[in-house]
């Protein structure tokens, strides 16, 4: 299926908090009212991971907000979500979160089509350290830009 790409909601705080070794594409399973309120942009993946429960892959801690016209219909906000794998991709998978360090975050939730997809990182966690020396990295780059940006406005 090739659709286009709308990305819904971003975890900034992941990309932050971790180094992304790598990122694996997956579906997800909602009921309706969490794919209504999810195209409204009512998902918030700030504190949420990823783990594998009996063979199978849940995503933790996610929160999508009630859809305000769904009253009865609507589930927990917060509640576990499978995410949709092959086996041997979770096979592989659980050797890398085995490993010292690894652990599953959802970095991306996006529309492909008319499906919802889930982008998740196989992530190690950033020192302090690391976290000052890549806002130092950034803000070089900044200045570095305001002052060609400059050089080229006279």
């Amino acid at each position: 299926m090739t659709g286009n790409k709308k990305i819904i909601s971003t975890n900034k705080k992941g990309y932050h908090d971790y180094f992304v070794e790598e990122t694996v594409e997956c579906g997800i399973v909602l009921v309706g009212t969490e794919v209504k309120s999810l195209r409204q942009g009512g998902v918030n993946l700030k504190d949420s991971y990823a783990q594998i429960k009996g063979g199978e892959m849940f995503i933790c801690g996610m929160h999508i907000s009630p859809y305000e016209h769904g009253n009865i219909f609507n589930r927990d906000p917060v509640r576990d979500r499978k995410l949709l794998l092959h086996k041997k991709e979770i096979s592989r998978l659980l050797g890398y979160v085995k490993q010292k360090g690894l652990t599953l975050i959802p970095l991306e939730v996006y529309l492909s089509g008319s499906r919802v997809k889930v982008l998740l990182g196989v992530a190690r966690g950033k020192k302090n350290y690391d976290k000052r020396a890549d806002m130092a990295e950034k803000e070089t780059a900044r200045e570095i830009d305001r002052r060609l940006k400059g050089a080229f406005a006279e």
